[in-house]
């Protein structure tokens, strides 16, 4: 199997399946990232340990800080206790949530994030409108959240006095 086809049926399986926990899985958050493919995780009761990504999911399945996983334990694992076997998107998470598998200390994490990133939309939001105001509309283009934002203002002076010179060497050179 080529690795593309491998890409498209992992990226497939990963986010066409609603999967539910076993009895021996639980539902992890991701706290970082510690290098080789290994994830440190906490649980619901607040305990950390590392996981390891299978080699299915290496470079076709990217996961980050805050992520959520289903992992599966490894009995003979000391500082890697676990593989993650499922990683979970927002519509699996709704869907847990649904059937009542969703942990409860995890809820309220995920409840006040959800009200942060609603207070950060609105203040986008009002930031936007503000600039809307203005003849060239910029809201649409790609924003790096990674560099410091610099507002650029034209003058309209120093287009008045370089047109004013120009006019004076007109009339100097007879024109």
């Amino acid at each position: 199997m080529s690795q593309a086809t491998k890409r498209k049926h992992v990226v497939k399986e990963v986010l066409g399946d609603f999967v539910t926990p076993t009895e021996n899985q639980q539902i992890v958050k991701v706290i970082g990232s510690r290098g080789n493919n290994l994830h440190e995780t906490i649980t619901a009761q607040g305990e950390t340990f590392l996981v390891s990504m299978p080699t299915k999911f290496r470079k076709n399945i990217w996961i980050k800080r805050g992520d959520y996983v289903i992992v599966d334990p490894i009995e003979e694992g000391e500082k890697v206790k676990a593989e993650i076997s499922f990683i979970l998107y927002k519509d699996h998470i709704q869907y847990l949530q649904k059937q009542q598998l969703w942990p409860e200390s995890f809820k309220e994490e995920q409840q006040a994030q959800d009200t942060t990133n609603k207070r950060q939309d609105k203040d986008e939001k009002d930031e936007a409108e503000d600039v809307s105001d203005s003849e060239d509309d910029e809201s649409d283009l790609f924003v790096n959240t990674n560099r410091c934002n610099y507002q650029y203002i034209e003058s309209e002076e120093e287009d008045s006095e370089d047109e004013d010179e120009d006019e004076e060497k007109r009339t100097e050179n007879g024109s």
